[in-house]
This record gives structure tokens, C-alpha cells and sequence, in this order.
């Protein structure tokens, strides 16, 4: 029997012309899909959004794993094997993590994209949309959560990011961990990602929870991590330099903010490497000493969006803030 495969249209790149006001999204999931040249699967089109998706926010990301669930839940004849999802390449990492995150369905979620619009001769969002929907109609796909397809790789939603800004090969993950790749029209799966059990689904909670994320850099001082609380965040990642280190004025400042109740989790701003508590005199050993618990398992703009997650459904606590990052960012077992 056919697969058959849903296919939500966000926007970005793969969707995008060239106008005189720059390259803009406005081509539908349809018109997408006729131009890959799929024949071998059924698919059904959702136009949610066409944006790209650098303006995306939290509503918009919450929207988007709503309509997977929706997808998801159609019974009888208007089931579904597996779903795509076409995306802006900018912010497609945030909302793969997202959505691998809660997802707790054996069927594939993929996204996609592309680096060139879809009215430039070399473009490569056709073959890039062909492959995902080849991807989500395969058996070998299921119980893997949620991949991004990208030029030909199969890659896991955690620890994957963006590595460059042109590059069509854009995409990689950071825990060096590929889960397979395709070969001409077959789908080749050669390891399953692990993660950890889901989480509950995003309300509209999560789209008012503001998290930031502060850089460290040489010379640094206190002024954007105690500015963030300020205007209203509740959270914040710090992506330390290194190993994950910041300066004795950070530590200050993080130290007062947790005595606050503001939720803080330490990253790095370096794309590979784990994250601890090695480093006296303002770096991690006085971070983590504080408090903070550390993300090795995840790139700073994922644990970013889990960090948003957890407070938007109050699961976050003093005394269980770095077993729920061990668990849901550094891949230990619960």
C-alpha cells in the first residue's frame, strides 16, 4: 500500500522568491511539492504559515507542533505515515528540538529547507523535500523522533545546528552522531538517536515564557544578564566561553539572580565539546558551585527552547533543575 505523508508549509528559504525588497517566503506547500517531482507517496499539504524563519517566535513554534499533533491524530482513512515539515533554515534547529521533545509517536516527524530560493536554477530545496518525504514514508524511519533531512543526511533533532550561513550541506550535529543518509531514491538508516521519554506538549503558556541567551566575551560584566531579568525573562542561558566559563562579575550576578528564582543553565558558545565545572575564578567550577547546572548534550539555542518548556509547565525546580538538564539536554538516563 502507498505511504501516505502530510506535508506543513512554514515559510523560509525552500519557500522564498527573489522580489525587489529582497528574497521573500510566498510559494505554498503545493507548488513545493510539484516542483520535487514526488510520485511514489501520497501527501496531503497544510499551508500554517508562510514566514521566513528568522521572525518566528514561541507562538509560532508552538503552532507548529499543534499541527503536527493534529496531523498525528487523524484516524481511518486520513491517517498518515509520517510528516514533513518545510522550514526556515535560520531557527530550524529551535523548533526540531522542540517538537523532538514532545514527540511521543512511533511515525517520523522531518524537517527541511534549503540555502537558495526556490526560483534559483540551482536550487536545493526540490531534492531536499524529496528526500524528507521519502524519509517520513520509510518503515526504517519510526521510533527515531523527529530528523532533519539536508542535503542527502539523515540528522537527529537533538544536538543538531546550523554550521553555515550558505553552504548547502548547512546542517550537522554537534554530538557527531549522523543517523543515516539517502541514496538515490533509498532511504538508509544506520543508527537510532537516543532520547529521553517526552514531555508535555507546549501550551500557550510557553509562548509568553521568555528565555534568553547571553554570550560571554572577553570583557563581559554583569549588565545583559541582570538587563534580561529586568524585562521579564525567567530564564536565561548562559553561553560561556570554553569549557563554559564567564568572569567573577557574572557569577556574581548569577548567584543573586538565583536567589531570585530565576532559572539559569549553563552552555557554550564553542559548536562541539562538553560543558562543565572546571575552571575557578569566574569560570564554571564557580558557575556550576552556584547552582547552575550544565548543558553538554545540547547546542545553546536548543537548551534554550527546553529551558522555555520546562518553565512554561512549572516542572522546574532548585532541587531538580540539573536532573531534568542531565535528562533532557546531556542524554543521561532518568
Amino acid at each position: 500500500m502507498q505511504a501516505r505523508v502530510a506535508v506543513i508549509a512554514t515559510g523560509g528559504t525552500i519557500a522564498s522568491t527573489a522580489t525587489e525588497g529582497g528574497v521573500v517566503a510566498n510559494r505554498t506547500g503545493a507548488t513545493l511539492l510539484a516542483d520535487a517531482g514526488v510520485r511514489d507517496v501520497r501527501t496531503d499539504t497544510i499551508d500554517l504559515m508562510t514566514v521566513g524563519s528568522y521572525r518566528l517566535t514561541l507562538g509560532h513554534m508552538r503552532e507548529i507542533s499543534d499541527a503536527v499533533a493534529e496531523v498525528l491524530a487523524r484516524g481511518g482513512e486520513d491517517r498518515v505515515d509520517g510528516v514533513v515539515i518545510t522550514h526556515g533554515t535560520d531557527t530550524l534547529e529551535e523548533t526540531a528540538i522542540l517538537l523532538d521533545l514532545v514527540h511521543d509517536d512511533p511515525r517520523p516527524v522531518v524537517l527541511t529547507g534549503a540555502q537558495r530560493p526556490q526560483d534559483a536554477a540551482d536550487g536545493d530545496g526540490r531534492r531536499n523535500l524529496a528526500d524528507a518525504v521519502r524519509v517520513a514514508a520509510s518503515p526504517d524511519a519510526r521510533d527515531l523522533g523527529v530528523l532533519i533531512v539536508f542535503a542527502g543526511r539523515v540528522l537527529p533533532a537533538r544536538g543538531t545546528r546550523k554550521i553555515h550561513t550558505t553552504a548547502l550541506a548547512a546542517f550537522d550535529s554537534v554530538l557527531g552522531a549522523g543517523v543515516g543518509e539517502i541514496r538515490g531514491d533509498t532511504v538508509v538508516i544506520a543508527s537510532a538517536p537516543r532520547r529521553p521519554k517526552p514531555l508535555p506538549r507546549p501550551t500557550s503558556d510557553f509562548d509568553r515564557t521568555r528565555v534568553d541567551l547571553v554570550d560571554m566575551y572577553p570583557g563581559a560584566d554583569d549588565a545583559l544578564l541582570r538587563a534580561a531579568v529586568a524585562v521579564g525573562a525567567t530564564g536565561v542561558v548562559i553561553a560561556g566561553t570554553g569549557i563554559g566559563n564567564a568572569n567573577p562579575d557574572v557569577v556574581s550576578a548569577a548567584t543573586d539572580l538565583l536567589a531570585a528564582g530565576t532559572a539559569l543553565v549553563l552552555s557554550t558558545r564553542v559548536p562541539e565539546g562538553p560543558v562543565a565545572g572546571v575552571y575557578g575564578n569566574g569560570g564554571g567550577a564557580d558557575l556550576v558551585a552556584a547552582g547552575i547546572p550544565a548543558a553538554s548534550g545540547l547546542p545553546a539555542t536548543q537548551v534554550r527552547i527546553l529551558l522555555a518548556l520546562l518553565l512554561s509547565h512549572h516542572m522546574l525546580r532548585a532541587d531538580n533543575a540539573t536532573s531534568l538538564i542531565d535528562v533532557y539536554a546531556n542524554n543521561q538516563e532518568d
